[in-house]
């Protein structure tokens, strides 16, 4: 997932540092300036770098924010990863996936509101980054229906594309950023809630 949510390829393998800096920076500004108000000339002007040094590394500010993006992304499924590893069961891994995808929302959006934003542009336009991520998500959603299939806790019968894409869009609300900052008050219920509601329409 990491590695393929970094959608940005480098101009070459000495630039990585260059790079690295850049993107360091950048993040470092956006977060105090936001993402739709920044420049590439600000960016520029806040790193020490000229506009056509910047150009050298990234086609477009959004190639920037892609990377952003993608280590945000990144971040986020690391942390569902780990929070479902020893789920003991399906239904529980289905519990812990939605808990855990709302509070690292949340909490993205209160601790650094900026660098939300780049997320909600990312959702909002659709970068290659958020279309990786949501492919992904849907891909483990499946895993987990195929988990609870074999071991009897869940129905058969509904196509499994199916029944992987209406949890997913049952889920949206509260691990899209565009939705989520809409529905924040929410979110900690509606975890629970919707959790349980899945469990019981996946019951065999």
């Amino acid at each position: 997932m990491t590695k393929d949510m970094n959608t940005t390829p480098s101009r070459g393998p000495t630039d990585h540092n260059v790079r690295d800096q850049v993107v360091e920076a950048a993040t470092e500004h956006f977060s105090h300036f936001g993402y739709e108000k920044t420049t590439v000339s600000d960016l520029a002007k806040a790193i020490g770098f000229s506009k056509a040094y910047i150009y050298k590394f990234f086609d477009s500010k959004q190639a920037i924010g892609e990377v952003i993006c993608a280590n945000r992304l990144a971040m986020i499924m690391d942390i569902v990863n780990a929070a479902i590893a020893d789920a003991p069961t399906a239904s529980e891994k289905i519990r812990r996936l939605l808990k855990t995808l709302t509070e690292a929302g949340s909490d993205l959006f209160f601790c650094d509101r900026k660098l939300y934003d780049i997320a909600a542009v990312a959702a909002r336009d659709n970068w290659p980054s958020v279309v990786a991520y949501k492919q992904h998500l849907r891909q483990l959603i499946e895993t987990i229906l195929v988990e609870g299939r074999q071991a009897g806790e869940f129905e058969r019968k509904t196509p499994l594309d199916e029944a992987a894409h209406a949890i997913y869009l049952v889920m949206l609300p509260y691990i899209s950023p565009v939705e989520l900052q809409y529905n924040l008050e929410t979110a900690p219920t509606a975890a629970v809630l919707l959790a349980s509601l899945i469990l019981r329409s996946l019951s065999p």
